[in-house]
C-alpha cells in the first residue's frame, strides 16, 4: 500500500559501463563446439546493436516511473521489453519515484538490466497526499461509499496516485527541468522494435502528445468531472485556443463520452502540462474533491486537457508500437510491421474501440462552437451545480 512520506530526495545511479564478451573459443558462446570467425562476427553484431548508440540528437527527456519497492519484479520486467525494443540504443535516463526510500535490492535489482542511467527520487508530502480541499476525514466516509462501486473504489493510496499523476508528477527535482517525458508502469509489455526516437519524431512534427491506447472510462469514478470541466470552460474560455479536437471526448449534445487516452503510456512534451491553461485546469479540479470523494484518474484528466487545449495534428497515435497493459493490447495489423513485432493482431483492442475510431474520424472544433454546445446543455448539469454548492 502506498504511504505518504515526508522525505523528498533525489539520488543518481550512474550509467553501468559496456562489457565485451570474449566471442571466441568459449563453449558457452557455441553451445560447446568449436568458435568460429563467423560467429565472432554474428555476436559482435549483436554487441553493437545493443551498446552503440543510435545515431542522431537526443532531446532532453527521461523515461519517468512511478514505482513500489514490492514491485520491482514487474519493473525489471517492463525495462528488459523497453531495453530490448527502444532504449538499449537510444539510451534515455530513466527516472523512479517512489513515496519511499528505494531499498538495496530494489536498486541492484535495476542496476541488473540495465546499462543506462537511472535517477532516483523520493516524494514528499507536498506531492504525494490529499488535495487541499479535502479532509482524511471525509475521504474516509467517501471511501466507504464507493469500496464496492467499481475498481480501487475504496483505496486512499489510488486517489494519492491519480493526483499525483494528474497535476504533481512534474514538479518533481528530477522531473521539473525535463522537457520531454515517457511513463512506463510495472508489468507491460512492448512487443516492436522501435528504430527511431519519438521524443524527436514528435519534436520535429509539432506533437505534443502520444498514446496508444484509447478505451472509455468507467462513468461511476468520473461523476461529476465534466461538470466541473465545464464550469471550468465557462470562467476560463480566454485560456483555450480557437480551435482544439475537443469534440474527440465531447458529443454534439455537450456530454463527456468518456473517450480518454490510456496514460500508463503516454509520450509528452512537458510545456502541456506547465501551461498557464493546465495549471489552472488542475488547481480547478483539484479544488472541487473530485480526486478524493469521486476517483477521477489521471487518464481522463489529461485527456480531456489536451482535447481542450490542442488541435489534432498535436496530438499522435503511435500505431506501430506494440503495447500491453494489463487488461488491453495494442498490435500493429499493418503487415510490414510483422517483421518487428511479437505479437497477435487479432488480439488488438484498438481496432475494436469506438474512441479509437473516432479519434481517426473527427476534426478540430471551433472555440465558439464548443461554448454554444455546452450552453445548450445547461440545464442537464444543474443538479451537480446544486451539489456542489451544498
Amino acid at each position: 500500500m502506498w504511504m505518504a512520506s515526508s522525505l523528498l530526495g533525489t539520488e543518481l545511479a550512474p550509467a553501468f559501463g559496456s562489457v565485451v564478451p570474449n566471442v571466441l573459443g568459449t563453449s558457452k558462446d557455441t553451445g560447446g563446439r568449436q568458435a568460429s570467425p563467423l560467429d565472432a562476427g554474428r555476436l559482435e553484431a549483436a554487441r553493437v546493436s545493443y551498446d552503440a548508440p543510435a545515431p542522431g540528437e537526443r532531446v532532453n527527456a527521461a523515461i519517468v516511473v512511478l514505482v513500489r519497492n514490492s514491485e520491482l519484479d514487474g519493473l525489471r520486467k517492463s525495462m528488459r521489453m523497453f531495453e530490448d525494443r527502444f532504449n538499449r540504443r537510444f539510451k534515455y535516463p530513466y527516472v523512479l519515484l517512489n513515496d519511499q526510500n528505494f531499498t538495496q535490492e530494489f536498486r541492484e535489482g535495476i542496476a541488473a538490466i540495465t546499462k543506462n542511467e537511472v535517477r532516483y527520487g523520493v516524494l514528499d508530502d507536498t506531492l504525494w497526499g490529499y488535495s487541499p480541499s479535502v479532509t482524511p476525514e471525509e475521504t474516509d466516509v467517501m471511501l466507504e461509499r464507493n469500496k464496492n462501486r467499481y475498481l480501487y473504489g475504496g483505496s486512499l493510496s489510488y486517489r494519492f496516485m491519480c493526483r499525483f499523476q494528474s497535476g504533481m508528477f512534474y514538479r518533481h527535482p528530477l522531473v521539473r527541468d525535463l522537457d520531454w517525458y515517457w511513463r512506463l508502469e510495472p508489468d507491460v509489455e512492448y512487443y516492436c522494435d522501435i528504430d527511431y526516437d519519438p521524443f524527436v519524431f514528435m519534436r520535429d512534427n509539432g506533437i505534443r502528445y502520444g498514446f496508444t491506447i484509447a478505451p472509455r472510462e468507467g462513468r461511476r469514478t468520473v461523476e461529476s468531472l465534466w461538470y466541473h470541466t465545464r464550469e471550468w470552460i465557462k470562467q476560463n474560455a480566454e485560456l483555450l485556443p480557437a480551435r482544439s479536437l475537443v469534440n474527440w471526448v465531447m458529443g454534439t449534445d455537450g456530454h463527456y463520452n468518456l473517450c480518454h487516452f490510456w496514460s500508463n503510456f503516454e509520450i509528452v512534451d512537458l510545456s502541456l502540462y506547465r501551461s498557464a491553461a493546465y495549471e489552472s485546469y488542475f488547481r480547478y479540479l483539484d479544488n472541487a474533491k473530485g480526486f478524493f470523494y469521486e476517483r477521477w484518474g489521471d487518464a481522463p484528466v489529461h485527456s480531456i486537457a489536451a482535447a481542450l487545449l490542442l488541435g489534432k495534428g498535436e496530438i499522435h497515435w503511435f500505431e506501430d508500437i506494440g503495447y500491453k497493459h494489463p487488461g488491453m493490447l495494442h498490435c500493429p495489423r499493418d503487415p510490414g510491421m510483422h517483421s518487428k513485432c511479437v505479437c497477435d493482431p487479432a488480439r488488438s483492442y484498438t481496432y475494436r474501440s469506438a474512441c479509437q475510431t473516432r479519434f481517426s474520424k473527427v476534426n478540430n472544433m471551433a472555440k465558439e462552437r464548443m461554448l454554444q454546445l455546452i450552453n445548450q446543455s445547461e440545464s442537464e448539469y444543474r443538479s451537480f451545480g446544486e451539489s456542489a454548492a451544498e
